[in-house]
């Protein structure tokens, strides 16, 4: 389908990806790139990297689907996540509300999911990235940093068998643990909340580990685990000494940087299956 595709709708939040997005998706064939992005998330660098842009308030979802329409916009992708304070301070148009009030469970799958909805029914496809992004997933064997030691390889395997269930019960996709113990949990406040609230609790003894996870039959097209620079300082800054992620389903974003991080402060990136 990526190669069929003439004009390329993005929906932008917040960080680097919608930027990365763009630069890979014009590397790779779209002739025409054009993006729906948020006041006070989106990176405005992305303007000079699309050939039109629209600059709306978080929840104005007729606004969005009807700059799409007006750029003739088939299929489109998401990428960039929206700060969870302001899905909760959004005010939304008449047409996002009707769909809030459908939606029974608010995570991030049901909104999106239905999202997604009210775009096709609008003859507008949402679909995943991924034919964009796959070079920035890497594989299992994976290292930036340091080998693990016996206990980090402890931790990591426990780590994952947590973060899995607690993503599972749509709670969170990230854990911190210590000496195979359970430090912190991610919840609504985010991935970077969880990393300082694990690290703290853990101490300074720098032996904490991190561990990040995709949903079981995770919905590629929107919500994609990641990692980037600023995830990497957050773990470096609290003690957390290594950080674990599902191969072949999460991004590494400005890699060049990761590893200067890495390198830096010896700290480990790593995969597991």
């Amino acid at each position: 389908m990526a190669a069929c595709i003439q004009t390329l709708g993005l929906i932008a939040g917040n960080r680097s990806l919608p930027i990365i997005l763009a630069r890979e998706a014009r590397a790779k064939g779209i002739p025409r790139i054009v993006a729906v992005a948020f006041e006070n998330e989106t990176d405005p660098a992305l303007s000079s990297l699309v050939d039109d842009i629209k600059w709306l308030k978080v929840g104005r979802l007729s606004a969005l689907i009807d700059a799409f329409h007006a750029w003739n916009v088939k299929h489109c992708v998401m990428a960039g996540q929206i700060a969870p304070k302001n899905l909760f301070d959004l005010r939304p148009d008449l047409r996002a509300m009707k769909l809030l009030f459908k939606i029974k469970e608010k995570n991030a799958h049901s909104l999106f999911g239905a999202i997604a909805d009210e775009l096709l029914d609008d003859g507008i496809e949402l679909i995943s990235p991924i034919p964009w992004l796959e070079s920035l997933m890497p594989a299992a064997g994976f290292l930036i940093g340091p080998n693990l030691n016996t206990d980090q390889i402890s931790d990591v395997r426990f780590g994952a068998r947590i973060a899995r269930e607690i993503s599972r019960l749509e709670i969170g996709q990230t854990v911190v643990v210590k000496a195979g113990t359970v430090m912190a949990v991610e919840g609504f406040e985010g991935t970077d909340a969880c990393l300082r609230r694990g690290g703290e609790l853990a101490g300074k003894s720098k032996e904490a580990v991190a561990v990040k996870v995709a949903k079981l039959g995770h919905d590629m097209r929107f919500d994609i685990p990641c990692v980037g620079p600023t995830t990497i300082e957050t773990c470096v800054a609290c003690g957390i000494q290594v950080l674990a992620i599902e191969a072949k389903r999460t991004l590494i974003l400005e890699d060049h940087d990761i590893r200067n991080l890495a390198a830096k402060s010896r700290f480990t990136l790593t995969t597991f299956e």
